[in-house]
């Protein structure tokens, strides 16, 4: 049974009726530029075919109950009201959703519906992400407010920053809430501006789980950032999205090595995802799967956000005939890989992988070919 038709039959078993809204927010996987979005930089991400879903009817008060499939719990709060997290659990997100709408001006009415997902939880492909923007669709779907992507996306990031203290850029909130079907989208995190671009023809891009998991808040991600605006601030820029690869290079000796190795890695991931639109844009397969591969070492050796489950699945891939590239994909420290492969030999390329990965790590992964989808949106 589909996630839609799950969510529905669960929402007709607990409420007696259909739901009068069903909503899905994908999950998204990054194919280059990362850590680069909250340097106001350019990240190209897809929407998957992964994503949360809420089947839910409005309510005449001011409260939302909601009954997550996944974690088998049921919370509810009311809107007037809205408790700060003392440990975050899978309703502060849409508590901080909700919060950050009604601070932006959002008349807000309450809902009751059924919360599932099939987008793997702290794996590096955005499964909060998800959440917030379904959260905000549905709010959307019972109080008439109208939609627009980039400002959900914004919301949303905020909820992620100030109400559940994660300083992530706005990557993931913008491919979730405006992801195109069949395509990457190439996102401008300054300006929000958005470029979409086909995969090259004969291409497919498999997720490589690494069966590890990490957490951003208790991870080395929000000192990362900080070591990233410390370097801006040196050279007197907004971001490090200013400085360009021969700027930085002959200024580079200025910084500390430490600071100098995590600034290098966003100037030159910067111009390694412009040349991916490049690639993109003229079918070259081979070269935008040698920029994956660059981007892992840049990762890998320069930010220090892999880890010895992503480096070695990301080996596995890039050993095998099949493979154009691969990287680590997400915040890092765990979670997944993404690989561009040849399509017509993409399921032996999954098989081949996981059994070299198990045999190099014990670890059980989860492979997977994925399709790019449409942005947040409601089901039909």
């Amino acid at each position: 049974m589909s996630l839609l038709e799950t969510v529905k039959q669960r929402f007709r078993d607990e409420f007696g009726e259909d739901p009068a809204f069903i909503v899905r927010a994908p999950g998204r996987v990054n194919l280059i530029g990362e850590h680069t979005d909250y340097n106001d930089g350019f990240v190209f991400p897809m929407a998957i075919d992964r994503a949360a879903w809420i089947a839910l009817r409005p309510r005449e008060d001011k409260r939302v109950l909601a009954l997550s499939l996944d974690m088998e719990d049921r919370r509810e709060f009311a809107l007037d009201d809205l408790p700060r997290p003392a440990e975050v659990a899978w309703i502060d997100y849409l508590i901080g959703v909700a919060w950050v709408l009604q601070e932006r001006g959002y008349a807000l009415r309450g809902w009751e519906g059924v919360v599932s997902g099939d987008v793997p939880i702290g794996s590096g492909l955005s499964s909060s992400a998800a959440l917030e923007l379904v959260t905000a669709r549905a709010f959307h779907c019972v109080s008439g407010f109208e939609w627009n992507a980039a400002a959900m996306a914004l919301a949303c990031q905020r909820a992620e920053n100030e109400w559940l203290g994660v300083k992530c850029g706005i990557m993931d909130q913008m491919i979730s809430a405006a992801g195109v079907e069949d395509r990457a989208l190439l996102i401008d995190c300054r300006s929000l501006e958005t470029t979409s671009a086909p995969l090259p023809a004969g291409t497919a891009v498999i997720i490589l789980d690494t069966g590890t998991r990490r957490g951003l808040v208790d991870s080395k991600y929000n000192e990362r950032r900080e070591q990233c605006e410390a370097a801006a601030r040196h050279f007197g820029l907004t971001a490090l999205r200013d400085i360009n690869v021969p700027t930085f290079e002959r200024r580079a000796s200025e910084l500390d090595p430490l600071t100098r190795r995590r600034a290098r890695h966003v100037v030159t991931e910067n111009e390694r995802t412009l040349r991916a639109r490049d690639a993109m844009n003229v079918a070259d397969a081979a070269a935008l799967g040698q920029l994956m591969i660059e981007s892992h070492i840049s990762l890998r050796d320069d930010f220090e956000v892999s880890s010895p489950a992503l480096d070695a699945i990301v080996n596995c891939a890039n050993a095998d005939e099949s493979c154009f590239g691969a990287r680590m994909t997400g915040a890092g420290f765990g979670g997944c890989a993404v690989a561009l492969v040849r399509a017509e030999g993409a399921p032996g390329f999954v098989e081949r992988v996981r059994k070299r990965y198990i045999a190099a790590t014990g670890n059980q992964p989860a492979l997977y070919i994925t399709r790019a989808s449409q942005g947040a949106g409601q089901a039909t």
